[in-house]
């Protein structure tokens, strides 16, 4: 009888573990990409609990170490193609705040090792991640919380619930039906876990579709017609105002183009004009020929211009202290009477309006050096703009919980998001932004109008149902379209912070319970 040598049994572990490691691997990248793919331009939200119910698979059944490579590579495969473009003019600088927005998740998920030992694991990893998603609304930098779970989710099932609970509610309700999928796979022949996963997967969804569209209407509540002028730039990128007084020309010859069309009865007549971010880059106060030129046009179509600005003065709207940097505005121009109000952008786009860490970031790329670190602003988010009280989430503000509700309970009662997206190309940044500001629509039950300066414009209803946008990127084009003022509160608006901290708490407690048990598990 031939006999296998007992040197050669050991060989046949590491080959499985190789395979078994590969598989993992495998998966954790596909998960990270239906992850990516939730959101636009792909838009399948769908996609966002099976990504999730393919990594609580790869990292159940591991350690925490282990559990925690895998998460972070499937952050990864998440957040890289998604955020890439924060990199498209600093290098690889940018990849100190992936590290951050990946660990975000990787820690979360080195626990879940630890958390599917509780009763009722779903929903404690549901709050785990949440409370992910809370470090990086805070941090780095301010925040950077652009990859939320939420943001993939503003044409789906979830999108509704939005305005329950913000956008953390929204997170909470994706994870927790991925994980109700993990639980339904890994709990065949226990009629207890089954069900309870079925209705993890089911109860996000289900509530979402029978949330109301928006509470019922007030009796102050009326409609305006509002035009978005998108001018466009003389060329992609940093080099995107090289050309300031052509970048203002394009916005002047489009709303001059819409006067005429109203004048000729062809275009409905605006009762508020929005430009861009950065339609005027030559300041208007110091300036009298833009001054001249923006007052002429205002004059010409007759209602206010809400115009984005840059303003390099030397001291802030009040006149009480001197200001260093140039600061990002968006200033109220009325017929005949000039500016009236502004808002001065509060919270900047670090590596874009500001460089952190300027001297390491100047290593990695020489156009560190061409951006100039602006001021922030101060003051409510709120314009008094003709007939309505206009919410302003300047770009990268509309990702921010607190930014947009500030406006809301300052009595915003139309939102707006002026955007200026030639800085990063040809990128999907701009039908990321469209879908953040589609939830911030459902969220608050406030119409949204996004003017860009080179697409992608759009005018969002309350719901969050986009009623009309502009074609190809880098393009010039003007929308106008009725939109309601409303001033209604979502049961979101009237919580504010609360869900998220509910359920980081929970979420926090969960692990607490898991660690003792397990102690207790090990000292029997």
């Amino acid at each position: 009888m031939l006999t296998r040598d007992p040197r050669e049994r050991p060989a046949t572990a590491p080959a499985r573990s190789r395979g078994t490691t590969a598989a993992r691997a495998v998966a954790a990248v596909v998960a990270g990409l239906a992850l990516y793919v939730s959101f636009p331009p792909l838009g399948w939200w769908w996609a966002a609990p099976l990504g999730v119910a393919l990594l609580l698979t790869v990292v159940a059944g591991t350690s925490w170490k282990g559990a925690l490579g895998w998460g972070a590579l499937a952050a990864v495969a998440f957040q890289y193609p998604l955020l890439s473009w924060t990199g498209t003019y600093v290098g690889a600088v940018w990849l100190g705040a992936l590290a951050v927005v990946v660990l975000a998740v990787a820690i979360p998920m080195a626990l879940v090792p630890l958390l599917a030992r509780l009763p009722g694991a779903p929903l404690w990893v549901a709050c785990l991640w949440v409370a992910g998603e809370a470090v990086i609304e805070r941090a780095p930098w301010g925040g950077f919380p652009w990859a939320k779970l939420a943001f993939g989710q503003a044409g789906g099932a979830y999108a509704r619930l939005a305005s329950l609970g913000g956008a953390p509610l929204v997170s909470f309700a994706v994870v927790l039906s991925g994980a109700g999928l993990w639980t339904l796979v890994r709990s065949r022949r226990r009629p207890a876990a089954l069900a309870g996963g079925l209705v993890a997967v089911l109860v996000g969804p289900v509530v979402g579709l029978v949330v109301p569209a928006h509470p019922a209407a007030q009796p102050g509540d009326r409609e305006i017609t509002v035009a978005a002028v998108q001018g466009n730039v003389p060329r992609a990128g940093l080099d995107f105002a090289s050309q300031r007084r052509a970048v203002l020309d394009n916005h002047v010859r489009e709303t001059r183009a819409l006067a005429a069309g109203v004048a000729a009865g062809r275009t409905p007549r605006p009762d508020l004009v929005i430009w861009p971010e950065n339609s005027s880059d030559i300041d208007p106060f110091a300036n009298a020929d833009a001054r001249a030129e923006i007052q002429a046009v205002t004059d010409e179509v007759g209602v206010p211009v809400v115009v984005g600005a840059v303003l390099r003065g030397t001291t802030n709207p009040e006149n009480t202290a001197v200001v260093q940097g140039p600061r990002n505005a968006a200033v109220v121009w009325t017929p005949q009477a000039g500016p009236t109000d502004q808002y001065v952008k509060r919270h900047l786009l670090p590596f874009g309006e500001y460089i952190p860490i300027r001297g390491i970031a100047s290593m990695f790329s020489g156009d560190v050096a061409r951006v100039v670190d602006f001021e922030p602003g101060t003051g409510d988010p709120v314009l008094d703009a003709g007939p309505a009280r206009l919410g302003v989430a300047t770009c990268y503000e509309v990702v921010f919980d607190g930014d947009v509700a500030d406006a809301v309970d300052a009595g915003a009662d139309l939102l707006t998001v002026p955007t200026n997206n030639a800085t990063f190309g040809y990128t999907d940044m701009t039908y990321q932004q469209q879908g953040m500001s589609r939830l911030r629509a459902v969220e608050h039950d406030r119409a949204v109008v996004i003017a860009a300066t080179s697409g992608q414009s759009a005018v969002i209803a309350p719901d969050g149902t986009v009623l009309d946008r502009t074609g190809e990127l880098y393009t010039a084009g003007v929308l106008v379209d009725r939109v309601p003022l409303r001033t209604t509160t979502t049961l979101a608006t009237r919580l504010g912070a609360g869900p998220e901290w509910v359920l980081v708490a929970l979420g926090v407690a969960a692990v607490g319970v898991a660690a003792v048990r397990r102690r207790r598990g090990e000292n029997a």
